[in-house]
């Protein structure tokens, strides 16, 4: 209660503004996160930009790019040189580029950042590598920065990405309707989010997940993430 008897949020004591994320590889067991950039283009290129990866951009703001060329121009360098976020390529161990996504938008005065623009090629969905890829993306957000909130948000007609989010330990927290026109056609947008408070259980039941001890010998889970 403040002094006119008004109920007021906690305080948040010593709080000082987070900083930007850093262009910096992450280094997971499965996955390497790397810094998007023009050496990148064919590997990604070939992972999610051909003819046949049409439907890996339904729910994408932008349209497929139709060449390599465009490919680097319209993606890979402006995710590059974007300054109020950061982009990674996503390497799975001893392989090449097979997916991206942003640590973006970031506001850091807030301490608020977002894990968007996932894409991942076919042959990484559904992977130990591209769960550890985001669990290498919210504990350099949580861990390294110090963030209080991490953001999830997708197309409401896009169960792949609402099912990531919520297996993944976001919170669903609602939708907002008729919230963009993409592509001429109405999207709402389904609202996810990890705060700094949950992260550490979601953190531990993540790291439980991906230890080796949890895969048998051909490779298969012996518990999914949801019976962690």
């Amino acid at each position: 209660m403040n002094e006119y008897g008004q109920e007021v949020g906690d305080s948040v004591d010593g709080w000082v503004p987070r900083s930007m994320p850093s262009r910096v590889p992450l280094v997971g067991r499965y996955v390497t996160a790397e810094p998007i950039g023009p050496e990148h283009t064919d590997a990604l290129y070939a992972a999610v930009g051909g003819s046949d990866d049409e439907s890996l951009w339904t729910y994408r703001p932008a349209a497929r790019p139709q060449s390599r060329e465009a490919f680097e121009q319209t993606v890979i360098r402006v995710l590059a040189e974007r300054s109020d976020g950061v982009t990674f390529a996503f390497v799975p161990t001893g392989g090449s580029a097979a997916g991206l996504a942003s640590l973006y938008p970031c506001v850091p005065v807030m301490g608020v950042i977002e894990v968007s623009g996932v894409l991942w090629a076919r042959t990484m969905q559904r992977t130990t590598a591209a769960t550890e890829a985001i669990h290498l993306m919210l504990g350099y957000a949580f861990d390294e920065f110090g963030y209080r909130r991490v953001e999830w948000k997708c197309d409401s007609l896009n169960e792949p990405s609402r099912r990531a989010a919520l297996r993944l330990g976001f919170s669903y927290e609602g939708r907002f309707r008729q919230h963009m026109v993409i592509k001429g056609r109405s999207r709402d947008t389904d609202w996810f989010s990890i705060t700094d408070s949950e992260w550490p259980a979601i953190r531990e039941r993540q790291l439980r997940w991906l230890d080796p001890s949890n895969f048998g010998s051909d490779g298969r889970q012996v518990r999914r993430l949801g019976e962690v």
